[in-house]
């Protein structure tokens, strides 16, 4: 059993912001850090998704140099993406982990994402965009559109329904998110992971 961390989590970002480029070939994801004052800081990390590919793994880098490995996340089973995803540091070890609530998920996305100390349970905020995203699937040819919605997702603490991290999607002519993180038990790695699985995975 992990033991939970006294204060805050080894690398803690209260607010940063994701922007997603989709080329021919892959979908790349840019963690930017946001300054005091709402301006975008220094680039936190930057992820690389091949399009058309098992979405098993994310390895996230430094920068886009892709010199540097900092941190992954990776599905338990290949071939069954619904028991989960571990999250590891740039040494292979597990810093938390995150699955698909399927069940839940038929009305509303839902997940559940976790940290050493920390079970959170993450829902999409609006349900009527909910609604309306599941007819878009699944009408002939439009389905693969990408969609054009604004969709938010809410994370809370499952034992004090205190809020863990918040997810935006912003309208722009890239897919852009602002992520907040009121608690400081969150690692980075681990939100990050989770944002982008949240744009990455969405369909699934």
């Amino acid at each position: 059993m992990t033991v939970p961390p006294q204060g805050p989590a080894p690398m803690y970002v209260p607010a940063f912001s994701m922007k997603q480029r989709i080329t021919l070939m892959a979908n790349r994801y840019e963690l930017i850090s946001t300054n005091p004052d709402g301006t975008d800081g220094p680039m936190l990390a930057f992820a690389q998704q091949k399009r058309m590919a098992f979405k098993e793994q994310v390895t996230f880098y430094a920068d886009d140099s892709k010199s540097q490995a900092v941190f992954s996340f990776k599905a338990r089973k290949r071939l069954d993406l619904g028991s989960g995803y571990d999250v590891f540091d740039a040494n292979g070890q597990a810093i938390g982990w995150f699955k698909k609530d399927f069940g839940k998920s038929l009305l509303r996305s839902s997940w559940q994402l976790s940290s050493p100390g920390l079970e959170t349970d993450g829902t999409e905020r609006n349900p009527t965009i909910a609604a309306v995203r599941r007819i878009w699937q699944f009408v002939p040819f439009v389905g693969e559109i990408p969609l054009p919605f604004i969709f938010h997702f809410d994370f809370k603490d499952r034992a004090t329904g205190q809020p863990v991290l918040s997810v935006e999607r912003k309208v722009s002519v890239r897919d852009r998110y602002r992520i907040s993180v009121p608690d400081s038990r969150l690692d980075f790695r681990v939100a990050a992971a989770m944002t982008v699985a949240l744009d990455a995975l969405q369909s699934r």
